[in-house]
């Protein structure tokens, strides 16, 4: 089978990934299962064809892949789909597994974002955190929080990708779309870069190290909307993670520039329902006056319990998401206790709800 045709048959599927790995026929991944597409088993120089294909289609020389041992590419195929590749060496062959993304921005609310997200678009400075494992949907909730800008305020949008995956237009805001390595040579570069771009909203694709989260704070700081992900779980960890990225006589720096900064860190991750498909959990953490001392005195174990007498002013941990989804049937009980942060008070909360 050629690539071209996996790729559209992907898309017909509306399958999210691709795999192209030897020993295995090409798999799809339709609603978060792992299915075999086509019984024939990828010998190495299969999966090479294959994969020398998708280069010839991303109009990319595969002398990186060649170098190092893996690349990440993005590209479209006209009328079909969007499709960001990552290539890799395992047991010396070549695999691949290609992430597929529709054209269209996809609708958030038949996607399960609440609103309370979407609206985080609107603070005009400060940090807003996107946080969750990989796949956890995180791109396609910052591709969401774009669109809501790019559709309601007149902004300079500067998004810093590796590599792009949604495609922007042009709405009420200019969308400026940077691909790492392709566009710039790294994110610190780019985000140094953007400063002077005169950029209301900075999208950055990742905070991988301390000099790029110290440029990410010191935008935020100095009236720039700056949105980024960490694959963190839950608001505590994702403020720790960015401390330890500083080393010791920083911190206090750090966690006092941190507090003033940040507005609000999102988590996400994707459950299995039981209707067989996935919808999204989320915790929704915005910076009080209590949360950002809380930040400053490291006592960020203490967040949770902050967030869980905050409802009324639209928090909720990641547990009491998982609770109302189970009471709601959205998930089963089993599912619920599975992905919770704290299991030993989700199992008293389930066995205590009514039959």
């Amino acid at each position: 089978m050629k690539a071209e045709e996996l790729l559209k048959a992907a898309a017909g599927q509306q399958a999210s990934d691709i795999f192209i790995v030897a020993g295995l026929p090409f798999s799809l991944k339709i609603n978060n299962r792992i299915e075999r597409y086509g019984g024939e088993i990828l010998r190495p120089e299969d999966t090479n064809l294959a994969i020398r294909e998708l280069y010839a289609l991303g109009k990319r020389d595969p002398q990186t892949m060649l170098e190092r041992g893996d690349d990440d590419f993005s590209f479209s195929l006209a009328g079909v789909s969007r499709y960001r590749v990552s290539v890799y060496r395992q047991r010396g062959s070549l695999a691949a597994v290609v992430r597929v993304i529709a054209f269209s921005l996809p609708d958030p609310h038949e996607l399960g974002i609440p609103e309370s997200v979407l609206s985080l678009g609107n603070m005009p400075k400060g940090l807003v955190l996107v946080t969750g494992p990989a796949g956890s949907g995180k791109s396609t909730t910052l591709a969401c929080i774009i669109d809501r800008i790019n559709r309601t305020r007149n902004s300079h949008v500067v998004t810093l990708e590796d590599p792009i995956e949604y495609l922007h237009r042009h709405e009420k805001s200019i969308i400026s779309q940077r691909e790492i390595a392709t566009d710039t040579e790294s994110y610190a570069v780019a985000l140094r870069a953007a400063l002077r771009q005169a950029p209301d909203v900075i999208l950055l694709g990742e905070m991988r190290d301390h000099e790029t989260i110290s440029v990410a704070m010191t935008a935020a700081e100095t009236g720039h909307l700056v949105i980024s992900t960490l694959h963190t779980m839950g608001a505590g960890n994702t403020i720790d993670r960015i401390i330890d990225a500083f080393p010791p006589n920083q911190q206090g720096q750090i966690r006092a520039q941190l507090a003033m900064v940040l507005q609000a860190t999102i988590s996400q991750q994707l459950i299995p329902s039981v209707s067989g498909s996935v919808v999204p959990a989320f915790e929704i953490v915005r910076c009080t006056t209590a949360i950002r001392n809380m930040i400053r005195e490291a006592k960020t174990h203490q967040i949770e319990t902050a967030v869980a007498s905050s409802a009324a002013e639209g928090m909720i941990t990641m547990d009491a998401n998982l609770l109302k989804m189970c009471m709601d049937g959205v998930i089963s009980p089993e599912t619920a206790l599975a992905r919770s942060l704290s299991p030993d008070v989700m199992k008293r909360k389930l066995d205590q709800r009514p039959l």
